[in-house]
């Protein structure tokens, strides 16, 4: 297991985690680069910043590759937003990376970072990736799980079972409460999806209050790819998609984001 030291924060709650509520996010950014095709973080910043999210995961994000100039877009991201980055490169070409990221201002901690399960037969899919951050709330300790999955029906069930397997949502460190967000490339009807529905709830189906409906494409959302799923001890009182001109410039996604307050415990 990859554990780090608590980063970020000092100890500091952020304004939206007071009384155990937390705004999280959920963003697949394509690398900055807008629907008008200029790649520009500190949009995609801005858009995340219009939220208040106290936790964001990230996907597609470009770390030292050539087509966006060598930037680091979680450091640099996560700079613009006052936050601490956790980043994953599920691809690692030479000095390029590109993967997945979890920022956020709170203490947090590194506990895993690793490749999910690809199909044999076709090697030269795009890997993908998973992200497990434990962030203190309080006496909280929310334990977060950024993912992308695959584009293939098969791919996408083999890495939701790895994704509920012992070195991730089954590990015994990944107590409640849990939450597990992403772009999972899967619409309410597949097997990956009802797989993963059937241990954790789509924040989408318990939620007190809906905003929105699709996330993609963000020119005219016609699918619902980037979800949140929660685990006991979390109760989502808003989910929103997050739209306006910006958000459907910045990205080809649109953020996806979930007001949730977490149980105190006995």
């Amino acid at each position: 297991m990859d554990q780090g030291a608590i980063a970020g924060g000092g100890g500091a709650v952020a304004p939206g985690s007071e009384a155990g509520r937390v705004r999280l996010l959920t963003y697949n950014i394509r690398h900055c680069r807008g629907t008008d095709g200029r790649v520009a973080p500190e949009r995609v910043a801005a858009v995340i910043a219009a939220t208040g999210a106290d936790i964001v995961a990230l996907q597609e994000v470009d770390v030292g590759r050539a087509r966006t100039d060598g930037l680091d877009q979680a450091d640099e991201i996560a700079r613009l937003l006052g936050m601490t980055p956790h980043f994953h490169p599920a691809l690692h070409i030479e000095e390029e990376r590109y993967g997945d990221a979890i920022l956020t201002r709170l203490p947090s901690r590194l506990r895993r970072a690793g490749l999910l399960p690809g199909l044999i037969r076709r090697p030269k899919l795009e890997p993908r990736g998973a992200l497990w951050v434990e962030v203190e709330i309080g006496a909280v300790r929310l334990q977060v799980l950024n993912t992308h999955l695959g584009l293939f029906g098969a791919e996408r069930i083999a890495q939701a079972e790895s994704l509920l397997g012992p070195e991730w949502l089954a590990d015994p460190a990944c107590r409640t409460p849990t939450v597990l967000m992403g772009d999972f490339n899967a619409t309410g009807w597949t097997r990956a999806y009802r797989r993963l529905a059937g241990r954790l709830a789509d924040a989408r189906r318990v939620a007190a209050r809906i905003e929105g409906r699709a996330s993609f494409p963000s020119r005219l959302p016609l699918l619902r790819l980037d979800r949140v799923f929660v685990g006991a001890g979390v109760t989502v009182e808003r989910l929103a998609v997050v739209d306006g001109p910006l958000p459907r410039r910045a990205s080809d996604h649109l953020p996806v984001l979930a007001e949730i307050r977490l149980s105190q415990g006995p």
